[in-house]
């Protein structure tokens, strides 16, 4: 499923949920949805960095160097109002989405 707009969207929504709460780096992003998803999701840096450059592009992050808490520079990532109104209204969509598939595959034959 890696590539497809199911995929590409639902990486989009952890992305965008994981920075919600404040500025984080890729790597912390990455952990971030490894950990709550108690290690069933891990994305790999090629897919999670061209994703965190697709939502800056989109308006919905923005970007800036800090120092890491290991003190290193890193590229920290924090959410812009269009990113927090593209979180509210993906999540709608994902909980409708995955309640109709739920439904779907709850039918009996």
């Amino acid at each position: 499923m890696a590539g497809s707009n199911l995929y590409t969207g639902t990486l989009d929504l952890l992305v965008l949920k994981a920075v919600s709460w404040g500025p984080r780096h890729g790597y912390a992003i990455g952990r971030w949805i490894r950990e709550t998803t108690d290690d069933v999701l891990v994305v790999q840096e090629g897919v999670l960095y061209p994703a965190l450059h697709r939502l800056e592009r989109r308006g919905l992050l923005k970007e800036e160097w800090r120092r890491s808490e290991t003190g290193r520079d890193a590229k920290y990532y924090t959410l812009t109002t269009a990113g927090r109104r593209e979180l509210r209204a993906e999540t709608s969509r994902w909980i409708e989405h995955t309640r109709a598939v739920n439904r779907a595959l709850a039918v009996s034959t």
